[in-house]
Order: structure tokens, then sequence, then C-alpha cells
């Protein structure tokens, strides 16, 4: 059939020559070069490469891959510093403006940001804030604020008076130098004013999240106070924007009468409407498309009401969010729809569109500069005196006054979205919004150092001192670092079997951390309550007291570990995250076996990237575990895991000793269980510890024990066991050997003994006389 298509469809062009002569139009590309000699056909090739590139949509592409690339990059690299990555992002987006690409590379600037393409990007961006803003109204719970409405309504309102004034007194005071052949002195008094009293919301959440408290009566002040903030910072925004575009007081309040009007109508008519929709799909797993595209109607309804009245379509679309159903089951399946693409895709091109209008060549004297440190400084002072002063006066303590105060300074996006309106609207000079700009970078980035200031200043509590009673009470703390949900039930029967004594109570904490501070504080909760349900069943059916921590954060070794350095735990039990089957992810291709240099090729990658390769597993995110935490670790390789029965304790070196007490915990807390010594290096015969601790052991539990005479590891040995106990040290030198029992080994717990600070500190003052090793005789 093909070759028969083929020979047709010749035979039917050559006839179709005749009708060459009939065309006279001029869509044919023909590039002629200045002395009439017709160019090549590379040359016509590479002309019509340029012409596509030149195309508007080919053009808002390229945009759009160079936006996200370097926001990507940016805001990875603002959360490994501990940084919200919306600085990165907006970053970003100066660094591809004219301050840094424009100004070291001015041809790819007016190539990549040509004025004639920017509307495109311009319309994607506004849509990109409407959906924002519609998750950011998702995200408020109207019954949280009502059931908190006292003091955080005070402190958000203090937060927003306080900046307001000091901003409309600086903004008399440079007004005549700055805005005075803008616009009128009230328009640029109320925007100066709006812009130092507002608080992002979105990031402050973040934040809070991210530092663990969530749950804590500091987290939940600040999110409601934030809360309150934007809701009543938003309101002043539209009544701002009125005042402004119609000239007068008086004329603004026909749009302020408006606007209050359709406030009513939302929340009195069409929230009670959604309520009950939201009642009817809150079992649902999904959303239909019907569903979905009448909510989206209505938010992009509201977006253009709100911009008709003239108080601006992102409050319409705040405002369409704040009244979906309080159903968070509901909400969850709206913003699972709606803020990947927002936040992603479309936020980006946002805060590019704020970089292009960001010149910061402008402030090009030491004088704009002071005026610049001038608006960071009332700003930062401005809310925390509104914040922090305003909580302490209502009962807070010094700690979390100070905590609210940082935190109500936080600005990100939200003040970025104000620059812009003010920017558009003609109020903000150019300088001016420079300076904003920088501001609202400031104050966002020096959230994070001032609370762990704070926190420096004002330690939670005396570690050394806790760490004492908890030694003198007997009480072995242990953290299990739970990643995949489903290791739960392995991680807590391990612990019971080896950490459990029958003098000291064991206290197991279980830590369970989502990558991703982009993860909405929202529904958090209910993440807690889905990754802890497995391993809470397991507790409860194996008799076994367990507390739960949930964290949301971007490192998620560093979160472990400051976890358990912070709280005195005394073992750390990870989950290394190993395949069953061991297998390298690439295997050697028949395709490519008689080329050698590929294979080469193919063959290190697999072995760099082969599941028992310490690259993957010690000497990444591991050892990180082992080298940082201050307590003993121990890393679990789930194989197939179903119990423990018999055991291989690896000894290699003499410091494996502690291995043999691990061993006899376990015999002690369980029966039925074997123990199998693999003495690699005939240590019994040249170490008096080891051959000492074999003996005892043996003595103890005479047929429980058994020393196996091979001393080479081998499939066969390993086969025999299912659980094997190992050092740290031994396991490093046994998996860069690379060798292909390996693969063979039965689930495995790698233990890193380690006396914590607080062990040696407790030894050293002599605080308490309970035995170091908790493994020891006398425990």
């Amino acid at each position: 059939m093909l070759a028969l298509f083929c020979i047709l469809t010749y035979i039917l062009f050559q006839h179709g020559k005749i009708f060459d002569g009939h065309f006279t139009g001029h869509n044919k590309l023909a590039m002629v070069i200045p002395n009439g000699i017709p160019s090549s056909n590379f040359d016509l090739f590479r002309q019509a490469i340029q012409n596509n590139i030149a195309e508007p949509a080919a053009m808002l592409l390229l945009q759009i891959i160079s936006i996200l690339m370097v926001s990507r990059v940016f805001g990875f690299l603002f959360a490994k510093i501990g940084q919200p990555t919306v600085i990165g992002e907006i970053l970003a987006g100066i660094v591809l403006g004219p301050s840094l690409l424009g100004y070291f590379y001015p041809e790819a600037f007016h190539f990549l940001f040509a004025a004639k393409s920017l509307g495109n990007l311009y319309i994607l961006s506004q849509i990109g804030l409407i959906l924002f803003m519609f998750t950011i109204g998702m995200e408020l719970n109207i019954n949280t604020l009502k059931e908190k409405i006292g003091e955080t309504y005070v402190i958000s309102h203090a937060s927003i008076l306080i900046p307001y004034f000091f901003g409309m007194l600086i903004a008399y005071f440079v007004y005549q130098e700055f805005a005075a052949s803008y616009t009128d002195f009230i328009s640029f008094a109320l925007f100066i004013g709006i812009s130092m009293s507002i608080t992002a919301f979105p990031v402050l959440a973040r934040i809070v999240q991210e530092k663990g408290l969530s749950k804590t009566h500091l987290g939940t002040i600040a999110i409601a106070s934030a809360a309150n903030d934007d809701v009543t910072a938003w309101c002043i925004l539209a009544a701002v924007i009125a005042i402004t575009k119609t000239g007068s007081f008086v004329s603004s309040l026909y749009t302020i009468g408006f606007a209050v009007l359709y406030v009513v109508f939302m929340l009195f008519l069409v929230r009670p409407f959604l309520k009950r929709i939201g009642n009817i799909y809150s079992n649902n797993e999904v959303l239909n498309k019907s569903m979905v595209a009448f909510l989206l109607l209505i938010l992009i309804l509201s977006a253009f009401i709100t911009q008709v009245i003239g108080i601006h379509a992102l409050f319409g679309a705040f405002l369409a969010g704040v009244v979906m159903p309080q159903l968070p089951h509901f909400r969850k399946l709206i913003i699972d729809k709606i803020e990947d693409v927002s936040v992603t895709l479309l936020l980006p091109l946002f805060f590019v569109f704020t970089g292009l209008r960001t010149e910061i060549g402008l402030l090009n004297s030491p004088h704009l500069w002071m005026i610049c440190g001038i608006f960071i400084l009332v700003a930062v002072s401005g809310k925390f005196m509104g914040g922090a002063f305003t909580a302490r006066i209502l009962g807070e303590t010094w700690k979390d006054s100070l905590s609210i105060g940082i935190l109500m300074n936080t600005r990100g996006l939200m003040e970025l979205i104000v620059l812009n309106i003010g920017y558009e609207m003609g109020i903000l000079p150019p300088s001016i919004f420079v300076m904003l700009v920088i501001m609202a970078l400031v104050t966002t980035f020096m959230t994070t150092p001032a609370l762990s200031v704070i926190n420096r200043l004002f330690p939670a509590k005396d570690v050394e001192n806790e760490y004492s009673i908890q030694q003198s009470q007997g009480i072995f703390k242990a953290l299990i670092a739970l990643g995949n949900p489903d290791n739960g039930k392995s991680l807590l029967s391990v612990a019971k079997t080896l950490l459990e004594g029958t003098k000291n109570s064991l206290a197991v904490t279980v830590l369970h951390i989502t990558p991703g501070t982009d993860t909405n504080p929202f529904y958090g909760e209910q993440f807690s309550v889905e990754s802890f349900k497995g391993i809470k069943d397991e507790a409860l059916n194996q008799s076994i007291p367990i507390e739960t921590e949930y964290k949301v954060t971007d490192n998620i070794e560093l979160g472990i570990v400051k976890s358990a350095n912070y709280n005195n735990f005394d073992f750390l039990l990870v989950g290394a995250g190993i395949s069953l089957s061991g297998i390298p992810f690439f295997k050697e291709s028949p395709l490519f076996k008689n080329i050698k240099w590929l294979n080469q090729i193919v063959n290190s990658i697999s072995k760099q990237q082969t599941f028992f390769y310490p690259g993957t597993l010690i000497k990444d995110k591991t050892r990180y575990f082992i080298e940082n935490s201050n307590c003993s670790v121990g890393v679990f390789i789930n194989r197939n895991f179903e119990g423990i029965t018999s055991t291989l304790v690896l000894l290699q070196q003499e410091s494996d000793e502690f291995l043999l007490r691990y061993a006899r915990r376990l015999l002690k807390n369980n029966t039925g269980i074997t123990i199998n010594i693999l003495d690699i290096n005939r240590l019994a015969s040249t170490s008096e510890v080891i051959r000492q601790g074999i003996h005892d052991l043996r003595h103890q539990f005479p047929t429980e024990v058994k020393v196996n005479k091979v001393t080479r590891l081998n499939s066969t040995v390993l086969s025999k066991n299912s659980f094997m106990l190992i050092s740290y040290r031994a396991w490093n030198i046994l998996s860069t050997s690379d060798k292909k029992e390996m693969k063979t080994i039965p689930s495995t717990l790698i233990i890193n003994k380690k006396e914590s600070r607080f062990h040696i500190g407790a030894r050293n003052k002599a605080v308490s006389n309970v035995p170091l090793d908790p493994f020891s005789e006398n425990l």
C-alpha cells in the first residue's frame, strides 16, 4: 500500500506540472543576495528558520522557555539556603530584565524581549495572577478567622495602620522630587501607604509551615493575622484604586458603593449556592469537566465585574476564591487543578514582567540609594512596631511578639502585585517603583534569618537539663524518619525488636516530611493524617505508644537532622529507599553490544545508579544523616521484610563489637530468633574485645548464637538469614568493592554508633550515673 501510494502520488505531481504557469502569488520564499544571484537552498532554509522564530507564537514560547529555566534555577538555589522560592523567582525576573541581561547583553535582551512581543506575555501573566489570587482566596478559612477574630484582628490592623501612616508620611517628603510630574499627591500617598502595609499571606504561611510552626500558638496567630491583613489590605486597595481612577473621594463613593454591593451579593447569595454544590461533590474523588468549567466561569465573571466597576480584576478573583465552599476536600480538588499551572507556569511570567520594569540602573547616585534605604527602614519598622508591640500589649511573650513582627514583614509576591498596579496606573514613577521592589525583596529575604536570630536569643528549652531528666527516668528516645508511608510498619517493627528494653522505656516519635514548600498549607494537615495512618494502626497492634511530627521543607535531610539533634533523640532510624530487586537502572542493550565506547558509557552510568552502590545509598543522603546527627543512626534496607528470625551479625573490625550488644538486646526482647556471627577477618583470634563479646553472648544464649566458620561473605550465607546487622564503616567498605553478593543481601540495618554531645556532656559533668550506651549490661 505504501509503495502504491508513492507511485500514484509521483504520477499525479508529474501531471500537475501543467499548472505551474498559472500561479502568480508571492507566498513562495525567495531570497536574493545583493548581486542578484539567487541564494543557496541552505540560505533559504536558514531564512525560513529566522522567519519562524520571529513569529509571535514562536517568540512567546521562547520567552516562556527562558523564563521557566531561569526561574527554576534561581528558585532551587534560594530554597537550598532556606529562603522562599519566590525570592529566587523575583530575582530571576530582574536578571532577565534591563538591569542585568539588558545591560550586559543588550542585543540578546532586545531580541528576546522586544517591545512589540510583550503584549502576549503581559496577557498571560495577568491570567496567571487571576488564577493565583483565586487560590489565595481559597486558602483563607473564614470560619477560622471568625474564631480568632479578637487578638488577630487587633494585630493585623495595627500592622496595617501604623506602616500605612508611615508610608504616607514619607510620601509627603519625596513627592515633590519624584512624583509631582506623574500624579497628584493623594493618589501617590495612598499607594505608598498600601505598599508599606501589605503582608504576603501565602509566603508567610509557607515559612510557618517549613519552620514546623503550623500547629503552634505562634503559627496560628501569625497565619490568622496575615489572613486578616490580606482581606483588609485588598479592601483598602480596592478603595484606593477607586479614589485614584475617579479623581476625587466623592466620585469614588459610587465605585466603592457598587463594590460593597457586589461583595454582599457574593457572600450572601453566591456563597450559599456554591455551598450546596460543594456538599454534592464533597465525597467525590474528582470533579468533572462541567463542574470545573462552571467554577472557572464564576472566577472569570467575578474578575470581569470588578474590573468594570473599577477596583481591578484581581480583587474579583480573590473574592471568588473566598466564597468557595469551606470543604477541605472540595477546595483541594480545585486547587490541585489550578495551582500548578498558575504558580509554576504563569506566575514566573509576571515576575519577569516586573523585572522588565525594574531598572536598577535608575538608582545611579548615593542620594537615591539613601532614599531606597529609608523606604526599607520605614517599611520594616512600621510593620514590626504594628505587629510586635501590639502582640506584646495583648499578652504574648516577647519571643512570640518579636516573631509576629518579623513574619508580618513578609511582603513577597503580594507587594509586587500592588506595585505593578500602581505602576500601570501611572502613580508610581520608575525610580520609586525600583526602590519598592528592592524593599519587597529585602523584607521577604530577612524573615527566615531574623526568625533564626530570635530563636537563638530566646531558646525554647534547656536542652542539656532535659536530657539529664530523660536519662534519669530511663527513657530511650528513638526517632523514625518516615519517607514512604508504606515502609512505616517495617521501621516500627525494627525499632521495637532492637530498641525496646526491659529496664528502660522506649519513646518513639515518627517524623514524616513532605518535600517541597510549594505544598499548599491549606491541606497540609490532610497529608499528615494520611501519612501516619498505617504506622498508627501498626503501633496500636504492637502496643507501642508513638508521637507523630509532620513537616514540609525543601531540604528533607536537614529537617530530619534538626529534629534528631534538637529533641535529644538517642537513635535515628531511617529507611534507605532501596529497590527490592537491586538491579541497575540501565541494562546493556543488544542494539549497542558492538559499540564498545557506548557500552562503556552505559555501564558507567549503570554502575553509578546501581541501588546498592554507595553513591546512591551511603555517600548521598544517608551519609548526611550519619555525619551530622548527634545520636546513633540506623539505616534500614527493606528487602521484602516480613520479620526477624535468623540474623546475620557481620564483624569486620574491632570497633564493630557494639553490634554484639545489639544482638544481645535482640535475643532478650524476642523468642525464636537465632544469631549467626560472621567474623570476616578472624577478629576473635586477634582482638580480646571481640573474643570476650562473642564468648559472653554464646554463654548467655548457647543455643541461639552460632559462629559461622565461613569467613567470606557469599550468597549462600546471605540466603540463610532474614536480617543482617552491619556497621556503617563495614558497609561502606563492602559496598565499594561492588561484589555480586551484595545484590542478594537480606533486609539490613546499617548502624553508626555515636555518642552525642549530650551523652558526652552528661559524662563529663557527671549529671547521671546511667550508662551512656543504651545496650550495656547494666541497662
